[in-house]
């Protein structure tokens, strides 16, 4: 299957991906790997918290999955594709080697992309915009082990979700979007990502951090996040004529796992 993927790939001018959270039981990393073996692009962005370090500091836990994933991208810049990586708040540790170049790997806090129509856009992953990370790092701690049990969870009726023979859907994104509260945070996070492109002149953001797909026009400037690989795993892709797409992975391609898989490993949950 593989290598038919990589015969006839799905070709787009740039790839953006964020919060894949390697290192996170909840990573759904068959379907990340499975994403980057079917698509091809001149520049791959990595947008932040693609290692989810805070998640192994309770414990390492790094399945071969997520190697494959990490060779996956290595491959692709050996063979060519330029690949930025703009560190997160959850694999900040990266932070230190900021403005190096690893082969073809750069390391960036923040950088312009240019899409083929011209347009100019910031590409940072978005915690400098979430006031409970940079006010309170405790806090934003403890609120991320709580979200990190919601989508152990949201892994598990995922997994029963494929026994049954049902479409993805995410139990996590459902009740985000069901609480207030959460709702509030991503209309303030989104105004003031939007807020940050109008006030530096660019047409617009692409972002991450909040686990929220979304690509829409506010205030007069494009915001773009690219969503997450934990919950709705989605990607933006710019075409080669510059138009931006948001791609939901689990309604493009079924899911990679097997049901076999799926079995065994709700009988060891059992």
């Amino acid at each position: 299957m593989t290598d038919i993927k990589r015969m006839n790939p799905l070709k787009y001018r740039s790839i953006f991906i964020s919060d894949v959270h390697l290192g996170f039981r909840g990573c759904q990393a068959s379907l990340v790997l499975d994403f980057l073996q079917s698509t091809e692009c001149k520049q791959l962005y990595l947008v932040g918290d693609i290692v989810d370090i805070w998640a192994m500091k309770n414990g390492v836990y790094w399945p071969e999955a997520h190697n494959q994933v990490v060779r996956e991208v290595l491959d692709k810049a050996k063979r060519g594709t330029e690949v930025i990586y703009t560190p997160g708040n959850h694999d900040e540790l990266f932070r230190t080697h900021l403005g190096a170049d690893f082969g073809n790997v750069a390391v960036r806090e923040e950088v312009i992309h240019t899409t083929a129509d011209g347009r100019r856009f910031l590409v940072m992953h978005g915690d400098a915009f979430d006031a409970v990370v940079q006010n309170g790092k405790w806090l934003a701690m403890i609120g991320s082990r709580a979200y990190d049990g919601l989508l152990m969870l949201n892994g598990l009726v995922s997994r029963i979700r494929r026994v049954l023979g049902l479409e993805y859907w995410s139990l996590a994104g459902y009740l985000k979007h069901k609480v207030k509260n959460a709702v509030s945070y991503i209309g303030n996070f989104e105004a003031a990502v939007a807020g940050e492109a109008e006030r530096r002149r660019v047409d617009g953001m692409i972002c991450g951090h909040i686990h929220h797909a979304e690509m829409r026009e506010i205030a007069g400037v494009a915001y773009c996040n690219c969503g997450d690989w934990v919950e709705s795993c989605t990607a933006l892709v710019e075409h080669h004529d510059g138009r931006l797409e948001l791609l939901r992975w689990t309604d493009a391609y079924p899911q990679p796992a097997s049901i076999e898989q799926d079995r065994l490993a709700l009988a060891r949950v059992g």
